[in-house]
């Protein structure tokens, strides 16, 4: 046996002439992927295209282009260094960054056009500028002090911002500052949306404008109810303690309240949320004409939602519908109201998947604009001109997403029209009026292409052809490229799994090679894609580690029926499908069942710690980063969302946790985390830590100071993946 494990053990053979990437590489500039654009904005009047992209120098610095349709030419408008060399970011800033998974980049990291096209508004460390593209030389300081979440208003009249937790506009004609809420400080916010709005529902916002700038609605909330957790944020020049309201699951959330201010006045309304205190402000929106604010209010059980109707002028108010689930009413998109007629979009999983509903401002279901066997993922844009409702979906391909048409009127609510042709995943960013589109599309075995589209999907222009040529970052690893294969297993309740698998080089030649189970599992997120990315796993296979992916049940971009199994219980569900895909490939003629592995991150890692507990016979080690080891140490939003109160339901708290299941781990583990993440906080590990070593069960821990729930460091990440390497060549016995 020691001998054929030898000869198993061979060096994985590539092409003659084949580079393989190195792991320096793949955290250097310029970035493998090439010049990607971020954040492409259509401007308003759809003249150009705004977009962040990074130096060839620093693929994490970026600065602001722009893309002129006219002329087909690319500049950059604004150099971030040269605008405000001394650029740092407060605490309040590097927390919105940190939610928004952002906080690795630096430079200019977001922007706003104005309404007519003719400038940009961009934050850069504290600060604000308003940028004329006619002269962006000459850029225009408006605010100082450490502001928030910026903003041009629908006309162009204002700017807004939050700053030191108050809500403030500046009048962009006279320069005047106006500060429009006069409580905020402590444990008061205005304007903002509190850690489980931002971590939880997508809400990167506290406050909405109505269209015609005469009145801006703003979310007031007041964290003291929140119990205050004492974290120590462990960096390597010392340990900082901070008092973070973290509002673990079954314990106080934000009072939460709504209100309407003038930016002329000042004059503050505020507007009734209804009897219940303890509930979710999940959002607030504008009818087309600014009569009547819509505001969705979500029970705290969250199996409820109402959409209710505000009159602007008088403060009454209607529900104009209402969700309900036996399980959870996911949040789902923002009504789109019309201009043609007084009607809105609305998105529900009613029917058991995603569609889009017509409603009038009466609150009557007027049609289905969707319909059938498939689902979507969002609305992009409305073309009321021409009567149609663009959305994206992997209605053909569960593996990928394509941007289709569909009539306004209903009549073609089964049979969407695609509009994007490349198989692969396609992000689209719309302008205003439906016409043009920006595409980014990728697929395993090419880098992310961005083009300007007219809304039939024919090209107008590149915006970044991207072509992977002998001038590409990734020119000098294509020929040790390894392609990405894709297949589906059965559930035991027969639903359908999908998986990805990069084999090495010289499976299926007799040899047989460990393979690494790279797993995430958690509801609102799909791993196996048909896209660019994933260089480090690319990485390992090439080192001769196949990667494996398999979307259990639970995860996102499938019907109900899917994601409503975890209801109840974390864990058992997701833990039973990816041990059959470890038994499926345990069967595969090219894989060493003695030599696989689980790595994940987050959810992932709580199930890397799920997954050795319940198969250390099949698994022979496992890496788990940043983990939740106990629910309740989770936030209220999420985890009360599949498990309920903990004082209601603590046997599906015990069970969904990992201490109730580590007497099955036996494998070897790698635990990470860092010592100063504000998400999963550091608690999860120490409490694991301190489990693990009164069960005698030995572990190998990795830490980092000063980073939070993502390990972002250069330094930091380019450790990680040498210990992750190190750690898999020793427990998967892999020759160097």
């Amino acid at each position: 046996m020691r001998i054929l494990s030898c000869l198993l053990l061979a060096a994985v053979v590539l092409p003659a002439g084949a580079e393989r990437l190195s792991l320096e590489r793949i955290v250097a500039a310029p970035d493998l992927s090439g010049p990607s654009p971020r954040r492409v904005q259509i401007a308003p009047d759809g003249s150009r295209a705004g977009f962040l992209r990074s130096r060839p120098d620093d693929q994490y610095f970026f600065d602001l282009w722009e893309f002129d349709v006219a002329s087909g030419t690319t500049r950059r408008l604004v150099d971030a260094a040269a605008l405000q060399p001394d650029a740092s970011l407060s605490d309040q800033e590097q927390a919105r960054r940190e939610r928004a998974r952002t906080a690795s980049l630096r430079g200019i990291v977001d922007y706003t056009w104005s309404p007519d096209g003719r400038r940009l508004l961009v934050p850069l460390g504290g600060s604000l500028w308003l940028v004329d593209v006619a002269q962006p030389d000459r850029p225009r300081r408006i605010a100082d002090g450490n502001v928030l979440d910026a903003r041009i208003s629908p006309r162009g009249r204002y700017v807004s911002f939050v700053r030191n937790q108050d809500l403030y506009v500046v009048d962009l004609a006279s320069g005047r500052e106006r500060r429009l809420t006069h409580d905020g400080g402590g444990t008061v916010h205005n304007g903002e949306a509190e850690f489980v709005a931002q971590e939880e529902m997508d809400q990167k916002s506290g406050y909405w404008w109505s269209p015609d700038d005469g009145a801006i609605a703003f979310k007031r909330y007041d964290e003291a109810p929140v119990a205050a957790a004492r974290r120590f944020e462990m960096r390597s020049t010392g340990v900082d303690v901070v008092e973070q309201r973290y509002p673990y699951a079954g314990g106080a959330n934000v009072r939460v309240g709504l209100a309407i201010v003038s930016p002329d006045s000042g004059e503050i309304r505020p507007v009734d949320l209804g009897p219940d205190a303890d509930i979710y402000l999940v959002r607030a929106d504008w009818s087309e004409d600014g009569r009547t604010l819509a505001f969705q209010r979500q029970t705290r059980d969250q199996k409820r939602l109402d959409l209710v109707a505000v009159e602007r002028d008088t403060l009454r108010q209607r529900i104009l519908l209402t969700e309900t689930s036996r399980t959870w009413v996911a949040i789902l998109g923002k009504p789109r109201f019309l201009k043609s007629q007084p009607a809105f979009l609305w998105e529900s999983e009613r029917d058991g998947r995603r569609h889009v509903y017509l409603y009038g401002l009466d609150g009557r279901l007027r049609h289905a604009v969707s319909r059938g066997a498939w689902g979507i993922d969002d609305v992009l844009a409305v073309d009321e001109a021409r009567g149609r409702v663009y959305v994206s979906s992997n209605c053909d391909a569960v593996t990928d997403r394509q941007v289709y048409a569909l009539p306004l009127d209903g009549s073609g609510a089964e049979r969407p029209q695609r509009v994007t042709q490349a198989d692969g995943w396609h992000d689209a960013v719309f302008s205003d009026n439906g016409a043009l589109f920006v595409d980014t599309w990728s697929d395993p075995d090419t880098p992310p292409q961005v083009g300007l589209r007219r809304a039939d999907g024919s090209l107008v222009a590149w915006i970044e052809r991207n072509p992977l040529d002998d001038g590409h970052p990734y020119a000098r690893y294509r020929d040790a490229h390894l392609p990405l294969e894709f297949g589906t297993l059965t559930a035991a309740d027969g639903q359908v799994l999908h998986w990805s698998l990069r084999k090495p080089a010289g499976a299926g030649d007799g040899r047989r090679f460990p393979v690494l189970v790279s797993v995430y599992g958690g509801p609102g997120a799909q791993t196996v894609r048909r896209k660019w990315g994933e260089l480090f796993e690319h990485y390992l296979a090439q080192q001769g580690i196949a990667v494996f992916r398999l979307d259990n049940r639970g995860m996102a971009r499938r019907e109900r029926r899917f994601t409503d199994v975890i209801h109840g219980e974390l864990g058992r569900h997701e833990v039973e499908d990816q041990l059959a895909g470890i038994d499926w490939l345990a069967r595969q003629p090219w894989v060493d069942p003695q030599r696989i592995g689980v790595f994940g991150w987050s959810y992932g890692g709580f199930m890397a710690l799920r997954l050795l507990s319940a198969g250390s016979d099949r698994i022979a080690a496992g890496i788990s980063g940043a983990p939740v080891t106990d629910w309740a140490l989770y936030d209220t939003h999420y985890a009360e969302q599949f498990l309920g109160m903990p004082q209601e339901r603590p046997d599906a708290y015990r069970r969904s946790g990992v201490f109730a299941h580590l007497d099955g781990l036996r494998s070897r583990l790698l635990l990470i985390h860092g010592m100063a993440d504000d998400n999963v906080l550091f608690t999860n590990t120490t409490k694991l830590i301190d489990e693990l070593a009164t069960r005698g069960i030995v572990f190998d821990l990795l830490t980092y100071p000063g980073e939070k729930h993502g390990v972002t460091k250069r330094q930091n990440r380019l450790h990680m993946y040498r210990t992750i390497e190190s750690f898999l060549r020793e427990r998967l016995r892999l020759q160097r």
